[in-house]
């Protein structure tokens, strides 16, 4: 008799064991559904999903998972003074919008950022001194080193942004910019403004034959293309960056960004280098005072050798390994 309890015992111990393990695993189960249910109802109405420290934990370290979050840690709040953040905030709005909105959407991927005013917990667990960060959570497993982005090296433009999370998630991101206007308004106005210049001047329109002045025109449109006016205007950069220690960076440290202040010293510099070959040409073509002639001849060369010079100490720093230099390193 005993004998038979000890069997009904230890049975109705493996029958709760089992019971117990399956409502386990099914709760575990609604929990997941519930989750993603309730991540992709938030990115329905906004692309970019705002996490604090609790919703952290939450949606991103409790498992199980089944996919992934592309967070981003920023400081936009206005004591902060981070002005990259802004910056990199509308690039990474741009992807999300551009996931949001393409076929290939799905509840496998979802973005959201969390700011240190809001979240400064998150930043300590995570070990986070500086900002902005662009982190990858997979599904499985924690976070590995290339699961951050290396703004420093590729930027941090949206479609840097998407070909570094193609890379991590196989999720394949055409990036979609929301248009912008004003280059056709403004477009618009100057040729409102020249059409009606040339009309007042009709009379006397012979400035428009002049060769100089169609000289000049071609050479500035030359020089701020080769500067890098239109990537501006495509992709937006900030003016300079300003890292949390209060340096200033006004030269890109890669060969995939520039600021725009970089485009503007590049312009300089090149037209600078125009300047020295125009009066090199104009004292070997020009008749009279030899001295005056070798004085042209001596500021052109030197114009072009300096500031050519630092044409290449600038490439040589955003493309690394590049061999050749002139005067500068």
């Amino acid at each position: 008799m005993k004998y038979n309890l000890h069997i009904a015992l230890i049975l109705l111990s493996l029958l709760s064991y089992v019971v117990c393990q399956y409502r386990t695993k099914n709760n575990q189960g609604t929990s997941l559904a519930e989750r993603v249910q309730q991540l992709t109802e938030m990115a329905i109405k906004k692309s970019v999903l705002k996490f604090n420290g609790s919703k952290f934990k939450q949606y991103i370290k409790s498992p199980p998972r089944n996919y992934s979050v592309i967070v981003m840690f920023t400081a936009i709040a206005p004591q902060r003074q981070c002005q990259i953040c802004w910056h990199a905030n509308d690039e990474f709005t741009i992807v999300a919008n551009s996931f949001r909105y393409s076929p290939l959407y799905s509840n496998k991927l979802f973005f959201a950022s969390i700011d240190f005013d809001e979240g400064s917990d998150v930043f300590r667990l995570m070990k986070l001194n500086t900002a902005p960060v662009y982190m990858h959570f997979p599904p499985k497993g924690k976070p590995k080193p290339a699961d951050t982005m290396d703004i420093q090296r590729v930027g941090f433009g949206a479609e840097a942004i998407a070909k570094w999370i193609g890379e991590r998630t196989d999720i394949q991101i055409r990036v979609f910019r929301p248009p912008n206007y004003s280059g056709t308004v403004g477009l618009g106005m100057l040729i409102i403004i020249v059409g009606g210049g040339l009309y007042l001047k009709r009379n006397n329109l012979d400035f428009i034959y002049n060769k100089n002045l169609w000289g000049f025109c071609a050479l500035f449109f030359a020089i701020n293309m080769t500067s890098g006016q239109m990537w501006n205007h495509i992709r937006g950069p900030p003016i300079f960056h300003k890292s949390p220690n209060g340096n200033v960076a006004y030269i890109h440290g890669s060969s995939q960004g520039q600021f725009i202040v970089e485009t503007y010293i590049v312009m300089v510099m090149n037209g600078a280098v125009v300047l020295g070959m125009i009066l090199m040409t104009e004292a070997a073509a020009r008749k009279g005072d030899i001295k005056k002639r070798k004085i042209l001849a001596v500021i052109g060369a030197g114009l072009v050798a300096i500031f050519f010079s630092l044409l290449l100490s600038i490439f040589r720093n955003k493309a690394q390994g590049y061999p050749y230099s002139l005067l500068f390193k």
